[in-house]
């Protein structure tokens, strides 16, 4: 099968990626072939490539947005029909067994394992899942809209929950990518004030194109305090200026898998008055069902800019310089 994978961390400007034919993997027991059609293009993938997270497996292929068809299923698969259109986000696998596992919370499991980061991923033509953690997609979503559904929209949503937003509440965005831009959409549906902070100017003309009520920059007051906010932006420095902004009682949540340092905070002035801060790991299976359910209710669209598979590096390099407005997404061919 065809690929891009890459086999040492670099600069996406020096264009690791390689096009590659690679043998193409057979399903075991449980497990299902999925003929890829799109994968969205995330910056945790970009973080994987430039070394900013570390690897247990090279060469590798990215991708973890997986939108295709069954096209074989191994023993005992039995879930999906052939032919069937699935998706496979960035859970690829837990033990089941663990105190995690067992208390509801699969997205903290310590062996768990994560599509296009510990197993290949799906920048290629095929991809193998266990069945129980790929996804029936909602009808109405063409392969492309569906895609940033399974990252931005999964992850997104579950960073959503955790900063405990209550419908008709005023709500922040920190950064505007692929992720905020679908899940804006959640937090309108739900009757929500939504104030976006984002150093370009194209992204807060998309935010407030798409419902805002505000959008300017991290360095600026809105006109209210926010009940709830997350930040998508991997850049710790917003941390201290999320919570300038956040009133009391509020909760901050962090949706990144990375995040540059983040400077000292003022506990006086930035997190008395029970305000509280907190990280976003992966998500759970029960993350992605509710999503899809709510994508398919509201629906949600996804606003994408295609490119061919051999093209990854550029599509990269663009999201790498906040040149996408909306998410990208690669098709295979």
């Amino acid at each position: 099968m065809k690929a891009m994978q890459f086999s040492s961390p670099a600069p996406i400007e020096t264009e690791p990626l390689n096009y590659v034919d690679v043998p193409d993997p057979v399903p075991g027991s449980g497990e299902i072939r999925i003929r890829v059609k799109a994968c969205g293009v995330c910056h945790t993938d970009l973080h994987e490539i430039e070394g900013e997270l570390p690897l247990s497996k090279l060469p590798l292929i990215p991708g973890h947005q997986i939108v295709g068809i069954v096209e074989q299923s191994g023993a005992g698969a039995a879930r999906f029909k052939i032919g069937d259109r699935v998706g496979v986000p960035w859970l690829h696998s837990t033990c089941g067994t663990c105190k995690y596992c067992k208390s509801g919370k699969e997205n903290l499991c310590e062996q768990a394992k994560f599509t296009g980061y510990q197993v290949d991923g799906g920048y290629a033509q095929y991809h193998i899942i266990h069945q129980d953690f790929a996804y029936f997609l909602p009808e109405g979503f063409s392969d492309f809209q569906a895609a940033p559904l399974l990252c931005a929209g999964v992850v997104g949503y579950r960073a959503l929950k955790l900063s405990e937003l209550k419908p008709g509440q005023n709500f922040g965005m920190y950064g505007f990518g692929a992720t905020a831009h679908v899940i804006i959409q959640i937090a309108l549906h739900r009757g929500c004030d939504v104030y976006v902070f984002t150093r370009s100017r194209e992204h807060r003309e998309l935010a407030l194109k798409l419902g805002a009520k505000w959008a300017g920059r991290a360095e600026d007051t809105p006109p209210v305090k926010m009940d709830s906010s997350v930040i998508f932006a991997p850049d710790g420095g917003l941390v201290p200026k999320a919570l300038r902004v956040l009133d009391k009682g509020g909760t901050l949540a962090l949706a990144g898998i990375y995040m540059t340092p983040i400077p000292p905070i003022d506990y006086n002035t930035l997190l008395y008055h029970e305000r509280t801060v907190r990280s976003v790991a992966n998500a759970t299976r029960e993350d992605a069902e509710e999503l899809l359910q709510i994508a398919a209710e509201i629906p949600i669209h996804s606003e994408v800019v295609i490119f061919p598979l051999k093209e990854a590096n550029k599509a990269l390099r663009m999201v790498k310089e906040s040149q996408i407005n909306g998410a990208c997404v690669l098709e295979i061919p």
